[in-house]
């Protein structure tokens, strides 16, 4: 970790936001019986864990994880999948990221479902930086973050060593 960085958010704020976020998914697809939780490696699958994980002790639905893999350095499209797209046929697919800065890494989200008819397509990040050069929104968002661009934003989970935090630095 660089030596200025700034503590956002702590191991037991990050869980409240996660909560929070669950809380809400729930309440949006109460009448669903399965959705499908998709996030992006590594951070945002991580996070979708542990959305997934409160799903299961709250909600009357079945929640289903995959990952996706995105070349975020691509000009294009190019993602790895580890399931079968056409699955989420007619289904509410949640996305999950950690952080939305540009917009850039949702959209390639989006473009993995983009031959598929879905019931409906949500977004999911912990920090929403306000940073958009594409037309992306967040559905669900733990906290939005206003910064500079030169500054980052670290997200720090299941880490060896180290206790859930998010840094600005």
């Amino acid at each position: 970790m660089p030596d200025k960085h700034f503590l956002i958010l702590n191991s037991q704020q990050i869980q409240q936001k996660i909560d929070r976020i669950a809380y809400q998914v729930l309440e949006d697809n109460f009448e669903e019986e399965e959705i499908v939780i998709a996030g992006i490696l590594p951070s945002g699958n991580k996070i979708a864990q542990r959305i997934k994980s409160i799903l299961d002790d709250i909600a009357p639905f079945k929640s289903r994880l995959v990952g996706i893999q995105l070349d975020k350095q691509s000009t294009s499209l190019k993602a790895h999948i580890d399931f079968d797209v056409q699955d989420c046929s007619n289904k509410a697919v949640i996305l999950v990221d950690d952080v939305m800065n540009s917009g850039k890494t949702l959209a390639y989200g989006f473009g993995v479902f983009r031959d598929v008819p879905l019931k409906k397509l949500r977004t999911v990040v912990l920090i929403d930086r306000n940073h958009k050069s594409f037309p992306m929104t967040t559905d669900y968002a733990g906290m939005a973050l206003s910064t500079v661009l030169k500054e980052h934003v670290d997200v720090i989970l299941d880490e060896e060593g180290e206790e859930d935090a998010v840094y600005l630095r």
